[in-house]
């Protein structure tokens, strides 16, 4: 519930602090006194958009700061899903810098407005006839419903399942999808794989090849040269390894003198045992090189492949065909093992189809079993307010899909007068009529749920006498169970609340100010004697003032 409201720098008001207590709380004040700007502010820690006219002064910021005692609502959860410090006595402040740009914050962390939208809805629920169009929405007829019939838990048990269901079904059509466009290019991607398969490509088979084609294309050139080479290092007596063994012996000599020269030596000795091992290598390469013309043109054939994957697959590399391979390969397996799939996941659907017809044939009995009686509350409720012949008639029928809700279709239907048909409650409902069946639904609610704050704006405007005082005693009966703040104009419902603050302009230092104060007793007479005389206090007004209070 609302604890405590500070605003400082909004609209007529400079500096402004309530303090609020359980029970029904009532606001009164003349036209135009600033009523609706408390309203304004308590919208802005719902989230709603900032208006940059709202600064009471443009060099300073505007702040709206609102405490709540949340220890009932059960909202740890849904702090922690937000990241958020879940305080029993939470804090939410909007600031309107002077520039226009607005920051929220609820238990001093940043949060976006979106947030504080989802904290906010169970916090506070703002009711004017305005707002109470919502009540005829299909889903909100639904929530009224299934609360009477405690369907919470069997509701998310559906939609749960439901989920559970559109996603097998989705998979399902996404495989029958793929397994429609497979008939048209298996065969060709069949081609394509068996073709890339069949050329046995392996990282660096492109290079291996090259480096074939190169040697039997200069193979008598390098056989000359490889001759040579080993001529001039094994010639006897003139070639270059005995002429570095005869080195090696006379570096010997002198090492043998002195250990300065041992480096010299070892170096030598390195050199020499150096051109031995290329003389084997030259020798086994000579060994092996001769002419081959056919695989100089199976190599040429094979590179040739190569460069018309590349051109046909449209890439540059070895690498890059074997990636496309491996995709091929997969989308065969994929659509190999299709029909399999399609199996399975046929069976898995007719199961989760088999859950979700159970769950909702469950909703939807334990919502008849409830709808005579929502019939006959709203019906008695609503009678004390004024529409004695007004009757309800709420319908369920089945559809043949299943729905966010269940499989049910909700006709709330209503007929205003004696003899009259039923007709949907959207097509014949006023909007004074529709703040008092709003009123008696929300009455109905707080009997089977954990309400938000409520306030009513005026739901009251258009009724009097014994109307304005059963409407009092509907609100006065719904706030002990949960915090009721009402703006009225009529005494009767002023005269019932718990607490009572009047909403007054006043001019200081040349400036219009709107002020909220607590009335104490005998101002709160005063004030309700203020409002049955029309601004002219009597003697009789302030009698019948305290008779209503009493």
């Amino acid at each position: 519930m609302l604890r405590l409201l500070k605003i400082n720098n909004f609209a007529l008001i400079d500096n402004l602090e309530v303090d609020f207590s359980a029970g029904m709380t009532c606001i009164t004040g003349e036209t135009g006194a600033g009523k609706s700007i408390i309203l304004g502010a308590l919208s802005l820690v719902l989230g709603k958009r900032a208006d940059l006219s709202s600064f009471f002064d443009r060099n300073r910021k505007c702040t709206v700061e609102a405490t709540f005692d949340i220890s009932s609502y059960r909202l740890k959860s849904l702090f922690e899903s937000h990241q958020l410090d879940y305080e029993e006595e939470t804090i939410i402040r909007r600031e309107i810098l002077a520039h226009g740009k607005s920051r929220a914050f609820v238990n001093d962390s940043l949060v976006k407005l979106s947030v504080l939208e989802t904290i906010s809805l169970y916090l506070i629920d703002i009711h004017s006839q305005e707002d109470n169009r919502s009540l005829l929405h299909n889903n909100y007829q639904f929530q009224v419903l299934d609360a009477l019939a405690n369907n919470q838990k069997k509701l998310a048990d559906y939609q749960k399942a439901l989920i559970d269901y559109k996603f097998i079904l989705n998979e399902y059509q996404h495989l029958k999808k793929i397994q429609r466009e497979s008939k048209d290019d298996l065969n060709l991607k069949q081609f394509l794989f068996e073709e890339l398969k069949s050329s046995n490509l392996k990282v660096g088979v492109e290079e291996d090849i090259k480096m074939e084609l190169e040697t039997l294309r200069h193979v008598e050139y390098l056989q000359t040269s490889f001759a040579t080479s080993i001529q001039l290092l094994e010639l006897e007596s003139h070639g270059i390894i005995d002429q570095l063994k005869e080195l090696r012996r006379n570096s010997q000599g002198f090492s043998s003198k002195s250990n300065q020269y041992e480096q010299i030596d070892k170096s030598i000795q390195n050199i020499t045992f150096e051109a031995e091992d290329v003389l084997e290598i030259i020798k086994k390469k000579f060994e092996y090189l001769e002419a081959n013309p056919m695989k100089l043109i199976e190599l040429q054939s094979q590179m040739d492949h190569l460069n018309a994957l590349y051109q046909k697959h449209k890439v540059k590399t070895v690498d890059e065909l074997i990636d496309i391979k491996e995709k091929l390969e997969f989308a065969l397996n994929e659509t190999i093992s299709i029909d399999d799939k399609l199996v399975v996941l046929f069976n898995k659907e007719k199961r989760q189809k088999a859950i979700l017809i159970k769950l909702s044939q469950n909703l939807s009995q334990k919502r008849n079993q409830v709808i005579s009686l929502l019939e006959e509350e709203l019906k008695q409720l609503v009678s004390k307010m004024g529409m004695k012949d007004a009757l309800f008639k709420i319908n369920l029928s089945r559809c043949n899909e299943f729905l966010h809700n269940g499989v049910d279709k909700l006709s709330f239907q209503f007929s205003p007068n004696r003899g009259g048909g039923f007709k949907l409650l959207k097509k014949v409902v006023s909007g004074g009529e529709l703040s008092r069946i709003m009123l008696a639904i929300k009455t109905v609610l707080s009997r089977y749920k954990k309400l938000p704050t409520l306030i009513f704006d005026e739901i009251d405007t258009g009724v009097s006498g014994k109307i304005s005082d059963n409407i009092a005693e509907v609100m006065s009966n719904m706030s002990k169970k949960l915090q009721v703040l009402t703006i009225t104009h009529l005494p009767q419902v002023a005269a019932k609340g718990d607490h009572h603050f009047k909403v007054e302009k006043r001019v200081e230092s040349g400036k219009t100010i709107t002020q909220l104060y607590a009335l104490s007793h005998e101002s709160r007479v005063n004030e309700i004697a203020n409002m049955l005389s029309g601004n002219k206090v009597t003697e009789t007004a302030i009698a019948h003032a305290r008779q209503l209070i009493n």
